[in-house]
């Protein structure tokens, strides 16, 4: 039976929709819930209007626990909130996805630097999944897996596609999201190299509100 009901109102028709090809990939199963789509945003007005599955909150800013308290107290889907790696590491990190965890996290995600130890020290602390950020095929994708990250999320522009092909090399299990970009031939190019899901960077809140503001200015 290929129909699918579909339910929806007038007030909540305008959303940020993911693309359609992205549901054709295997997703990750985490807790029961298979996710394929993550949405790369800390806008909660875009978080709670949107069909992605998850959200992946991180920031170029020190990961500050409000934040995440207040992304995920707001969202209506699983977050997975940064928690450094960088700049803000060692105890500090650890502290911080512990929080993320006790408020509902569904997972954390670390930055490109960290170290591996650091890795193991989460493991041992927590009991959500761990993902890294991978932006190169020379980052440390074997040491990580020796650590025990559960998964690679890979940001590697138009590389990206080249890296989850590495990764899917030297481990044909492990869990790969990847950034897909904004078309479906870009998309299905890291489905094709092995990714299991795909996020998905919104347009910003002023491009949405471009044809809206156009629209009510042709109404005048």
């Amino acid at each position: 039976m290929d129909h699918i009901p579909t339910f929806g109102s007038r007030l909540r028709k305008n959303i940020v929709t993911v693309p359609e090809v992205i549901s054709s990939c295997t997703g990750i199963r985490i807790f029961g819930q298979l996710l394929k789509s993550f949405l790369f945003s800390t806008d909660v007005a875009i978080i709670r209007n949107t069909n992605a599955n998850a959200v992946i909150a991180v920031y170029p800013f020190t990961p500050q626990p409000m934040i995440s308290q207040s992304l995920i107290l707001a969202a209506d889907k699983p977050i997975f909130c940064g928690v450094g790696g960088g700049l803000t590491t060692g105890d500090r990190s650890i502290e911080l996805a512990l929080h993320a965890e006790f408020q509902g996290a569904l997972g954390v995600v670390l930055n490109k630097p960290t170290p591996n130890e650091l890795i193991c020290r989460l493991k041992e602390k927590i009991d959500i999944p761990l993902m890294i950020t991978i932006v190169s095929e020379k980052d440390d994708i074997k040491g990580r897996i020796s650590a025990g990250i559960d998964i690679f999320n890979v940001s590697g522009a138009d590389k990206t596609p080249d890296i989850v092909k590495k990764i899917r090399d030297i481990d044909n299990t492990i869990a790969i999201l990847a950034t897909g970009g904004k078309t479906n031939d870009t998309i299905l190019k890291c489905l094709e190299a092995g990714a299991n899901a795909i996020s998905y960077t919104p347009p910003s809140t002023a491009e949405l509100f471009k044809d809206i503001m156009i629209r009510y200015r042709n109404e005048l």
